[in-house]
C-alpha cells in the first residue's frame, strides 16, 4: 500500500484549497440510516452504515448507537432526522422530534429518541450522522 503525503489538496485549476486536517475534521466519523420501527433483539435494523457496529431499540422510540471504531472524546457532534413511515407524512398534526436522550454522549456510543408530538415513536426511517474525533 503507498502514502500520499500533502499539506494542500486544489481541484484542477488551483483553487478550492483544503488542508487535510479540513478534510480529515469535516468528513462523518459515523453515520448509520436504520428503521426504527423492527425490533433489535431479533433483527438488525441497519439499512446502511459506516463506523457503526450495531442499533439497539431501548424502548419506544429511544435508540443507542454503538460505534465500530470510538471517539476519542464526548465532544462529537450528533445530526439527527426521521421519518415516520414509508410515505413520510407524520400520523398526526404534531411535531415529530428527534434528538439526543439527556444522558451523557459516551466514546463508544451515543442515545437518540424520536417523538411524535409528547410521546416517543418508533419511525420507519432514522439518520444518524456523527462528526468528530
Amino acid at each position: 500500500m503507498s502514502t500520499l503525503k500533502v499539506n494542500t489538496i486544489q481541484d484542477a485549476s488551483g483553487g478550492n484549497a483544503s488542508t487535510s486536517e479540513q478534510i480529515q475534521q469535516g468528513r462523518a466519523k459515523a453515520w448509520v440510516n436504520f428503521d426504527g420501527i423492527v425490533d433489535s433483539s431479533s433483527t438488525d435494523p441497519r439499512n446502511n452504515s459506516f463506523n457503526v457496529s450495531g442499533v439497539t431499540d431501548n424502548a419506544i422510540g429511544i435508540y443507542t448507537i454503538t460505534f465500530a471504531t470510538n471517539m476519542s472524546n464526548v465532544n462529537y457532534v450528533v445530526n439527527i432526522s426521521k421519518r415516520l413511515s414509508e410515505t413520510g407524512g407524520a400520523t398526526s398534526t404534531d411535531d415529530v422530534l428527534a434528538g439526543l436522550v439527556n444522558t451523557p454522549q459516551l466514546a463508544d456510543s451515543v442515545r437518540v429518541y424520536a417523538r411524535e408530538g409528547s410521546t416517543n415513536t418508533d419511525c420507519k426511517g432514522i439518520h444518524v450522522v456523527v462528526f468528530g474525533d
